[in-house]
């Protein structure tokens, strides 16, 4: 499975964006897909999960704002971002296929970047 995102842009504060994350392959037997984001100097952190249930969890400081779902059907997954914020400046990544045992995800996209001015 290969994972490519898009959506990415400049945007001004308070604005939104919507990012997509389009799979090679089918996603519909991939148990978990997520979201992650890495600001520079900073570790790379997860923002938003779906489950193969699409029962969804967003990290504290983005819930009220983004929205995470996935389309089967459509091999992608996506995240809704609204009322944007400087601090969620970032590279955002997507991601598929946890694995609790080794807690770690097994496919990774190559990211697109968002930068949000004040």
């Amino acid at each position: 499975v290969q994972l490519v995102e898009s959506g990415g842009d400049l945007v001004q504060a308070g604005r939104s964006l919507s990012l997509s994350c389009v799979a090679s392959g089918s996603i519909f037997c991939l148990n978990a897909m997520g979201w992650f984001r890495q600001a520079p100097g900073k570790q790379r952190e997860l923002v938003a999960a779906v489950t193969s249930g699409d029962s969804t969890s967003v990290k504290d400081s983005v819930k009220g704002r983004f929205t995470v779902s996935r389309d089967n059907a459509k091999n992608t997954m996506y995240l809704q971002m609204n009322s944007l914020k400087p601090e969620d400046t970032a590279v955002y990544y997507c991601a598929a296929d946890f694995r609790a045992e080794t807690a770690s995800w097994n496919y990774w996209g190559q990211g697109t970047q968002v930068t949000v001015s004040s």
